[in-house]
């Protein structure tokens, strides 16, 4: 039987998988920020900007930032002087991301169209790699982090935001009906595609739960890996070490 992966709730083959998900993107990319604000209420400027905060960007250091389009944690990487190329495998998120940035007139970033499971940037290129909300899009994730390691140098860190499991009772079961009754209606109201919203919601649901996928980033060589909750576990940073 030919590979199959998760598309929301269905099962696909990989390169489907890699269509729809362009799909979904090149779809809402011109709206995505304002559906962030949104659907977590403006919380994820907080997450995004903790997330940085646990990253210590520093003057001088190559940062990756994988799945980066609209330059949202780019932007708060490049305030401390390092160098920072953002990488996106959609080029109408790139585009927006771009144009974002000279409206705020931030120079000195880099932009990249990036396949985040093949990347064209040679051994130990970076000094840290972030990806903020994309990981659980990409179609093969343990390859994704192979290449993470791979274009870190040694004592190089990566650090990944992304929604997870939250591991409060009350709290899991009214996300729970607000993401399957009210984002997709959110996302037909404010960026006219309620399709694409319901997969982001559906991806969520099938992404590995904290303890599956620090085990995943410990599996791919790095070490002193960890998971920080927020809110309970329903968005977490993952990090972990290459030495």
């Amino acid at each position: 039987m030919s590979e199959q992966v998760p598309f929301g709730h269905e099962n696909v083959s990989p390169a489907e998988k890699t269509r729809r998900v362009g799909e979904v993107f090149g779809s809402v990319a011109s709206r995505y920020d304002l559906m962030n604000d949104a659907m977590s209420g403006g919380m994820h400027r907080l997450w995004k900007d903790r997330f940085v905060r646990r990253v210590r960007p520093r003057k001088g250091e190559d940062i990756l930032d994988m799945a980066g389009g609209t330059g949202d944690i780019a932007f708060r990487l490049a305030r401390s002087g390092a160098t920072v190329t953002v990488a996106d495998i959609n080029p109408a998120m790139l585009e927006v991301g771009m144009a974002r940035a000279a409206r705020k007139r931030i120079a000195g970033l880099a932009w990249a169209e990036q396949n985040a499971e093949a990347l064209s940037f040679a051994d130990k290129s970076f000094d840290a790699y972030t990806i903020a909300f994309g990981i659980r899009n990409v179609t093969h994730i343990e390859q994704a982090l192979r290449e993470a390691h791979r274009v870190l140098r040694r004592g190089g860190r990566f650090f990944c935001l992304e929604f997870s499991t939250t591991l409060w009772p009350g709290f899991a079961d009214a996300y729970e009906a607000y993401s399957h009754h009210l984002v997709p209606k959110l996302g037909r109201v404010l960026a006219r595609d309620e399709h694409s919203y319901r997969y982001l919601v559906e991806s969520i649901r099938r992404f590995p739960d904290m303890a599956e996928f620090k085990a995943m980033i410990g599996e791919t060589g790095f070490l002193r890996t960890a998971a920080e909750p927020i809110l309970g576990g329903l968005v977490a940073i993952h990090s972990g070490w290459k030495i």
